[in-house]
């Protein structure tokens, strides 16, 4: 972040040199100004000479941050956290809060498409819906319609965005007003590029409603409708996961908003992130089918596995979303099979650890209740998740470019090296 200008007379009692912000941190000067280039600090030119102050609370706050996390916060030595400063995402004492508000609140409240504007804009704009062009959701339909039979959803949704972003001219205008346009019709054209599975929705019903369809060859209730939704607006941002952070790496190189959702997309198919839904999904048929959560598992903690669905390196105790879900569910008939093995789950592994269900778990018991295929938790994860990528790009925009670049500690053969012959 640049320096600012020559702080006012008045605010120089509360202001610390390099030096004394470097003794407080106990970090080195240089490392003052990485904690600035990331975003972590403010400074501002002393009057009268090169040096830099800072704002003492401030400091102390990073103080105690870098004290509670076990070391030195951002990319400044091997091994230690990247964080970032952003206005979006807040996780604290087992809670979740979008812009300040309780998460869980919100998606009680108003739908995915209100909540994603909330994290776009700081607004809540009752009655929003998204909706595509027809063009935009022709060449993305076209495009996923050509792939293999076998491809993934973050596959079927990477290539989409790939094609809508083909097909819009102005992707390059990296301007608030023309990256939230672009946010509204990304959306529902993902969802409207997958394969339908049920009759094809109306491109005015809410995303919940349209990715149903896509989804669940069963005829949808209210209350598991409600459910997705809930789902989607409690998935829709995480602070920095994985994919977040890939994001954030686009758009610091000044990547448009179609290429930094893509960069998400590429990083939640792994078995930490998006793709935990699924094996969630897969655990609780194979209780249902065999009747107990006991031998399912034994079998996981003999093969070295995490079981599926259980704890959060974020909730030392319960997950927010998981128990917002699961309060859901449980008016609804159909999810009872699904909730009950849920249950058994948790309770079966907690004579080997005691750990809270998270939000896969509770995601696993909506997809594996609605006659949803495995892969249906990651296409909601990916979908939910873009409202969160796109109001990260958005806060990245307004950084400094490239600030996202780390510097690599080598640890090679000392050059120079004559040439391998």
């Amino acid at each position: 972040m640049r320096d600012h200008e020559p702080d006012h007379p008045a605010d120089r009692e509360r202001r610390l040199t390099t030096r004394e912000a470097a003794e407080l941190l106990g970090v080195k000067p240089e490392t003052v100004y990485a904690y600035v280039s990331r975003g972590q600090l403010d400074s501002r030119r002393a009057p009268g000479s090169r040096g830099s102050t800072f704002d003492a609370d401030e400091v102390r706050a990073l103080a105690r941050r870098n004290r509670r996390d076990g070391g030195t916060t951002g990319a400044t030595a091997a091994g230690q956290e990247l964080t970032v400063r952003t206005h979006l995402t807040l996780i604290e004492t087992d809670r979740l809060y979008y812009r300040g508000v309780e998460a869980v609140e919100l998606a009680a409240r108003h739908s995915y498409e209100e909540v994603a504007e909330w994290l776009w804009t700081g607004q809540l704009r009752p009655g929003t819906a998204f909706r595509a062009p027809e063009a935009s959701v022709s060449v993305a339909r076209r495009a996923v319609d050509a792939l293999p039979e076998h491809a993934g959803p973050a596959d079927r949704l990477r290539v989409a965005a790939i094609a809508a972003a083909v097909a819009d001219p102005l992707r390059f205008d990296l301007s608030e007003d023309a990256v939230l346009g672009t946010a509204r019709v990304l959306i529902p054209t993902l969802v409207a590029a997958l394969p339908p599975v049920l009759r094809d929705g109306h491109d005015r019903d809410p995303i919940a409603h349209r990715l149903w369809t896509r989804l669940s060859g069963q005829e949808a209730d209210e209350p598991t409708l409600r459910a997705l939704d809930t789902a989607l607006s409690l998935l829709a941002d995480h602070d920095l996961a994985a994919s977040t952070l890939a994001v954030r790496v686009a758009a610091s190189a000044r990547a448009h908003a179609y290429a930094a959702v893509s960069a998400g997309l590429g990083v939640i198919e792994g078995p930490l992130h998006g793709a935990a839904g699924g094996l969630a999904h897969r655990m609780l048929l194979e209780v249902l089918d065999l009747g107990s959560a006991a031998p399912v598992v034994a079998e996981e903690l003999r093969a070295g596995r995490r079981i599926p669905g259980l704890g959060h390196r974020l909730y030392p105790g319960e997950d927010p979303r998981a128990r917002a879900l699961f309060a859901l569910l449980e008016d609804t008939p159909r999810a009872a099979p699904a909730l009950a093995a849920a249950r058994d789950v948790q309770a079966t592994a907690a004579r080997h650890t005691p750990l809270h269900a998270n939000v896969d778990l509770a995601l696993a018991v909506l997809t594996a209740s609605s006659g949803m295929a495995p892969t249906a938790a990651e296409t909601i994860f990916a979908v939910a998740r873009t409202a969160g990528w796109i109001a990260h790009a958005l806060e990245e925009y307004g950084e400094r470019p490239l600030r996202m670049r780390p510097s690599g500690l080598y640890s090679g053969p000392k050059p120079p090296r004559p040439l391998p012959g």
